[in-house]
């Protein structure tokens, strides 16, 4: 066990340097963890010699089995508050659910290249709508009807699981351009996380095959060593960052991590332009 351990100690400490990374940014600006663990890993198993089209697989397993013990406490703390909208959720899961399971089916038998491409185009939009629209008003006045919130709920399903964020990153920008209260729309997007995460994790572990040169510790697609290094990490370094947002300017901070994501998106991009 010791040798194991030494023979694969910079992998553990970059692990654990990430969880530390991702739970202060998710206390301090309220960003999923998703957003900020996929392109670590990413670029942190190429390091390690991983091919970037498995590497890119394996780290949207490993985010999205990381999402769901962070899901499960997110969602406790917003119901005590009242912001679980419960009511949209059993319209919204079953179709999120199908958007779930074909998606993260679609990542154990397809280029992990594809996905590359999708995060990194997420990543940059996501990037303009903090810099741009934050606090902006909302450009419609109300959710669509059922056919509309069902293809609403397939796509936020079908794309997070492809790239391996927790669904926040895509559902709360879309529920508030439809004037549905921010703070609803945060602690709905929690429950929507845990939606996405366990199905989608579960696909990949138990279909998805372990590429030939995965990091050790990789099971079907998930890389349960990270999983077990960023857990505890991010669930407990999650109130420093609450904290230092107490005291620091968390919007100015929130433009430069805008920033910093978009470098990273468009980086992504590059690298499969090159």
């Amino acid at each position: 066990m010791i040798e194991l351990i030494t023979q694969n100690l910079p992998t553990l400490l970059a692990l654990i340097a990430t969880g530390i990374f991702a739970g202060i940014l998710a206390g301090l600006l309220g960003v999923g963890g998703g957003i900020v663990i996929v392109p670590v890993l990413f670029f942190l198993f190429q390091g390690f010699g991983v091919s970037p089209e498995s590497a890119m697989v394996i780290a949207t397993a490993t985010s999205l089995a990381t999402i769901v013990p962070t899901s499960v406490s997110s969602i406790r703390s917003h119901h005590k508050k009242g912001n679980v909208d419960f009511d949209l959720l059993k319209r919204w899961a079953p179709l999120i659910l199908v958007g779930v399971l074909v998606g993260s089916w679609l990542v154990t038998r397809v280029d992990g290249h594809w996905f590359t491409l999708l995060f990194g185009v997420i990543a940059t939009l996501s990037a303009l709508n903090m810099l741009f629209r934050t606090g902006k008003a909302a450009l419609f006045q109300q959710l669509p009807g059922r056919v509309g919130q069902g293809v609403m709920g397939t796509c936020i399903g079908f794309f997070s699981s492809m790239v391996g964020i927790g669904g926040g990153t895509i559902s709360v920008p879309l529920l508030t351009l439809y004037n549905y209260p921010a703070h609803r729309a945060v602690g709905t997007a929690a429950a929507i996380g845990l939606i996405i995460s366990l199905p989608g994790a579960l696909t990949m572990l138990a279909v998805g095959t372990t590429p030939a040169d995965a990091p050790a510790g990789t099971f079907g697609l998930v890389n349960l060593i990270g999983f077990v290094c960023i857990v505890p990490l991010t669930t407990l370094f999650a109130p420093v960052g609450a904290s230092l947002a107490a005291r620091l300017d968390a919007a100015k901070l929130k433009k430069v991590f805008a920033v910093v994501l978009l470098i990273t998106g468009v980086r992504m991009l590059a690298q499969l332009a090159f």
